[in-house]
């Protein structure tokens, strides 16, 4: 009697095999966290490796026709991801205090992308469609086993702000990057790079972004404080996933769309954040089936076949070198952004150590991109981001936690970048209530003043600008640390 119910489980194309395997897919990555919590690995590490132990490589417990019918849980989730990365591009806290955090992030995050285009192009020629999104994807990074190792050593200090504000802003840059990398690609594989064939992806970008100025707008005048917590999800889910359905019609990406639309709300609206924290207590189980089912594409036996290469070069080699050079842009651009900045060497020099982890954000725009490039060397690049991603997570922690001792940054009670500040501060108003004194003390009838107007004179005195940088900093981390510490 039970013998044809249970052998549906066996037809991959059932509707209970298909619901199962999402079940196996949730209930495989919350136990693959319990074991990566022990290791103070991040969350992102677990549902990788536990799709690539479900995966064909491994239990093969995942049908491949689920696999392949499941690729727009790819763009749902990159739509949660972007929507939640407009929250950081606030106009007046970036005219006002973001000018130095924009130059770091914008050299850190270039820097890496030329170099890895230099390496994939000039030296490998990998072709200008691989070369090009492989280096945007190197832009991206994830911050999340780097806030656990600050949080860990109570790390603080003008190293700390700097990190936090540049890793905020980094996913930005990095979206804007792969969709021009996308553009260039579509237009070289095309055949003959023409105006049309260059033109055409830039048009449908500004078409995207102008759909996502309008959607942010109309959010904004859904999304009021009348509306239930439970209208409010409906409503953005509901035109998110409006987005990612333009996109998928008019064939391009709908990153800068939800960003803009996340960016154009936050901007208009006054709810503190409250709209993104929501979002985020919703998105947990998407982004979950999103990094398993990436695991579960990860193709190990092209990666360690020799045999098996990409322009003669072996895919071993290539994804090893993705991997330092990487590392090297990352330093060498955070260096020279901080010197731009005027940053101090402690900063200048140790920043880049806490910009390697890479998963998240990268891992999402691969599967984009494997989609634009197509067949074999669309796997090779999932498979490269994968490897090279699981790397960067068991490396970072050691080398946020060298950045941290090296900056003077981390330790019980530690306020090392701040504390010259503070200290010249205290100097400062010393000397001056001494002059104050000197001078009333001079005068033959001296006016009465209170310590209450002292006070207020001091207070009207401009600060130190490493103190009022840093408080600035303060400010921005203490507004949006939840976000970033989530990533």
């Amino acid at each position: 009697m039970l013998a044809p119910s249970l052998a549906q489980f066996a037809d991959p194309t059932s509707v209970s095999a298909t619901v199962m395997s999402v079940a196996v897919m949730l209930f495989g990555g919350f136990l693959g966290t319990r074991i990566t919590k022990l290791l103070h690995l991040p969350n992102v590490t677990a549902y990788i490796l536990v799709g690539v132990l479900l995966g064909p490589c491994c239990a093969n417990l995942i049908p491949q026709s689920f696999i392949a019918g499941t690729d727009f849980i790819s763009d749902i989730a990159l739509a949660f991801i972007a929507f939640s990365s407009g929250e950081f591009f606030k106009l007046g806290l970036l005219r006002d205090n973001g000018a130095k955090l924009i130059v770091i992030t914008v050299f850190e995050s270039l820097a890496a992308t030329l170099f890895v285009f230099l390496l994939c192009f000039c030296i490998l020629r990998l072709g200008l469609p691989f070369s090009i999104i492989l280096a945007a994807l190197a832009s991206a990074t994830a911050p999340a086993s780097t806030m656990m190792t600050i949080r860990q050593t109570n790390s603080r200090g003008d190293y700390v702000n700097t990190l936090l504000s540049v890793v905020a802003l980094d996913d930005i840059v990095s979206l804007i990057a792969f969709s021009v990398a996308v553009s260039i690609s579509v237009a070289a594989m095309g055949g003959q790079v023409s105006a049309r064939t260059v033109t055409r992806p830039i048009l449908l970008n500004i078409v995207m972004i102008a759909a996502g100025l309008c959607l942010g707008i109309i959010l904004k005048w859904l999304v009021t404080s009348k509306r239930s917590k439970d209208n409010r999800l409906i409503v953005t889910v509901a035109l998110l996933f409006a987005l990612c359905g333009l996109g998928a019609a008019l064939d391009v990406s709908p990153l800068l769309a939800c960003m803009t639309m996340g960016m154009v709300y936050t901007n208009l609206a006054d709810d503190e954040g409250k709209l993104f924290r929501q979002i985020n207590y919703f998105s947990p189980p998407i982004l979950l089936l999103f990094f398993v089912r990436s695991g579960l594409q990860f193709r190990l036996d092209s990666l360690v076949d020799l045999d098996k290469a990409l322009a003669g070069t072996p895919l071993l080699a290539i994804g090893v070198l993705y991997f330092f050079v990487r590392i090297l842009g990352k330093y060498a651009g955070a260096w020279a952004g901080c010197l731009c900045a005027r940053k101090p060497h402690e900063v200048r020099d140790y920043l880049g150590l806490a910009l390697i982890p890479q998963a998240g954000v990268a891992i999402g725009l691969a599967a984009l991109g494997a989609r634009v490039i197509g067949g074999e060397n669309g796997g090779i690049l999932q498979t490269i981001i994968l490897s090279s991603s699981i790397l960067y997570e068991l490396v970072g922690p050691a080398c946020a936690k060298l950045g941290l001792y090296l900056s003077h940054s981390y330790g019980e009670g530690a306020l090392p970048d701040a504390a010259p500040a503070l200290a010249t501060r205290e100097l400062s108003l010393k000397e001056q209530m001494m002059a104050i004194q000197n001078r009333l003390a001079q005068k033959e009838n001296p006016p009465v003043m209170t310590a209450e107007a002292a006070s207020s004179s001091l207070r009207d005195e401009p600060l130190p600008s490493e103190e009022d940088e840093y408080y600035a900093i303060l400010d921005y981390m203490r507004r949006h640390g939840k976000f970033i510490n989530r990533r």
